[in-house]
């Protein structure tokens, strides 16, 4: 097959930290409150700025609080477990390598033993109308390491008992996410906004709230995990004042981020861009006779963290060892090129191919990188 001639602008297909927003420079962070105190006036306000323009964005509910935590999403979502877990049992839903995660944390680490756990395979979902919301729920919206999302929030209960802890970052901004089915939900500013990482995000329902005021888990809690003093919710945290120092070029660089989905027609808009992104790909698939989605369901396929498995008699007939070695051979064909970085399936998942879809690409680049995908596939095949 003859080599393409026609690149992606941008080659940054990553799932995390992802691309960063189109045009972006390094002269984005030049107003960045740097060699200054997160706590003085102006490290302050920067912080604020960055809950205000996010609650606006996301149209959160007047009396959600939104915090900014250290340790990515995966800080925020242990933060939020170990403090609120425990009062009542727990279901949990895990369908890929996040998923399980959670639950082994749960089970091993906080050792709770009311735990229900319902689980799948790379590539499909549990069965949703099994879960019990008047326990305590905790489940990945999108599933970044497998491609699969939850259809919707229909499946959660407005009149639950339990708490709902939703681990949504590879969801949020390129979801629509139903705020009164969710009482803790957590992200990270490297994924849908192309920002930098280390940095997570909580966000609270009161009932949350209420959880976190009444209740007081038997184990001990670290500094950074400690959301409540005297049994009031320490709300300084979702006010701008944070628990551990954040960077303040990352605080930058997240308002720079949070600018460009205002301008761009806000939360609505980004997600038809996703999803216009996802109907290119979708496109291109139904097309290409050795690609395949790994989730074959429409209705609970990824739209940002796109997952794909190889259709091809030459290939299957490969050992699962070899199929990672080959197609590891033909991501770095792509690394070389230039046209497309860091697109190998996640190491827990099954052999695959795995492309950021979230707003910050652009559908010209995907739709430039679809000749090279054939062009490295039918180089690796023939030179097998």
């Amino acid at each position: 097959m003859k080599k393409p001639t026609i690149r992606p602008e941008s080659p940054f297909f990553s799932s995390g930290p992802c691309a960063k927003r189109p045009g972006w420079s390094l002269d984005a962070l030049k107003d960045a409150a740097v060699g200054r105190s997160h706590r003085s006036k102006p490290g302050k306000a920067k912080l604020a700025e960055a809950l205000t323009r996010s609650r606006d964005l996301l149209g959160l509910p007047p009396d959600y609080r939104i915090g900014i935590v250290p340790g990515s999403n995966t800080g925020a979502f242990e933060m939020a477990i170990w403090s609120m877990l425990g009062e009542r049992g727990v279901d949990v839903l895990a369908w890929e390598s996040f998923g399980k995660g959670w639950l082994t944390d749960i089970t091993k680490q906080l050792k709770l033993k009311d735990v229900r756990s319902f689980e799948a395979d790379y590539g499909v979902i549990p069965d949703l109308s099994q879960v019990d919301t008047d326990r305590d729920v905790v489940f990945t919206w999108n599933g970044t390491t497998s491609g699969v999302r939850v259809p919707d929030g229909a499946w959660i209960a407005s009149d639950r008992k339990g708490l709902t802890f939703c681990d949504a970052t590879s969801a949020v901004f390129a979801m629509a996410l139903p705020w009164d089915k969710l009482d803790v939900t957590t992200y990270s500013w490297q994924k849908v906004m192309g920002g930098e990482a280390a940095h997570g995000v909580l966000i609270l329902s009161p009932r949350a709230v209420d959880r976190l005021e009444s209740y007081t888990p038997d184990w001990p809690l670290p500094k950074v995990f400690r959301m409540t003093k005297g049994g009031k919710l320490i709300e300084g945290i979702f006010a701008g004042e944070t628990i551990n120092t954040p960077s303040m070029l990352c605080v930058e660089d997240a308002i720079d981020a949070l600018k460009w989905m205002e301008n761009a027609g806000g939360t609505k808009a980004i997600v038809a861009q996703t999803e216009a992104n996802l109907a290119a790909i979708a496109g291109w698939v139904e097309k290409t006779p050795w690609i395949e989605f790994l989730v074959e369901e429409p209705a609970i396929r990824s739209a940002t963290s796109v997952c794909f498995k190889v259709e091809d008699a030459w290939f299957a007939a490969l050992d699962a060892a070899t199929q990672t070695a080959t197609l590891k051979g033909m991501v770095g064909m792509l690394e070389k090129e230039g046209v497309a970085y860091d697109i190998g399936g996640y190491r827990d998942a099954p052999p695959g191919l795995r492309i950021w879809a979230g707003a910050t690409v652009k559908t010209a680049d995907l739709e430039a990188l679809f000749p090279w995908l054939d062009w490295a596939f039918a180089e690796t095949k023939a030179n097998a």
